[in-house]
């Protein structure tokens, strides 16, 4: 995890082959929008995402202050198999990375990124290779440094604890990383559903 310690926003830069950088919005698929009624659904649907990654996937996330971006790296943390106790905002180092899932996920939050050279500065490019998740907190900020195929997650406010959230897939293999979660996602809210059931049906007395 990067120290945070630092006064500058860029950070050591890793060993690995610089990615093309891209400098258009990618062509997308149709979105997938759902509501999330509380912390606990954005955390499942973080878990969801994380279990079907298979490497090398960029999940852009945006949407303002207290959304929901920070808990739903959680959830794709422990999906990943790491703590989701470990993530935290890294607003004031702009990126930390996680080693302790199957996959190495780095966190980067470019909240306070206000220039093209701070943005060079993070190294951020050097991430999108091999099998590194790497999940970006106002990714609105670092689109020309983007992937062309990334996972867009967008969460906004709705009434007084939900949170819609549209997720985007702008290249095939988001695309398919975005079914497969899609597909995650409905059989574990169905299994929760059926152990719900069964765990009222044996604290219902019956009638003798």
């Amino acid at each position: 995890m990067r120290s945070s310690g630092q006064t500058q926003p860029n950070v050591n830069r890793p060993a690995k082959a610089k990615q093309p950088v891209a400098r258009r919005r990618a062509t997308s698929s149709l979105p997938w929008t759902l509501l999330s009624t509380s912390h606990r659904h954005t955390d499942l649907l973080g878990r969801a995402i994380g279990r079907i990654l298979s490497g090398g996937e960029t999940i852009a996330l945006y949407g303002p202050l207290g959304a929901g971006k920070t808990a739903l790296v959680r959830g794709i943390a422990q999906g990943l198999g790491a703590s989701p106790m470990a993530v935290t905002s890294p607003t004031f180092v702009v990126i930390h990375e996680y080693d302790q899932g199957r996959l190495p996920l780095v966190h980067v939050d470019l909240y306070r990124i206000r220039t093209a050279h701070e943005l060079e500065s993070t190294g951020l490019i050097e991430y999108f290779s091999g099998q590194t998740v790497t999940a970006i907190e106002w990714a609105d900020k670092g689109l020309a440094a983007l992937p062309l195929d990334r996972i867009e997650i967008t969460l906004k406010h709705h009434a007084a604890q939900g949170r819609t959230i549209q997720l985007l897939a702008t290249g095939p293999k988001s695309n398919e990383a975005l079914a497969l979660a899609r597909i995650e996602f409905s059989q574990t809210r169905r299994m929760r559903r059926a152990l719900s059931h069964l765990a009222l049906n044996k604290e219902t007395p019956t009638k003798s």
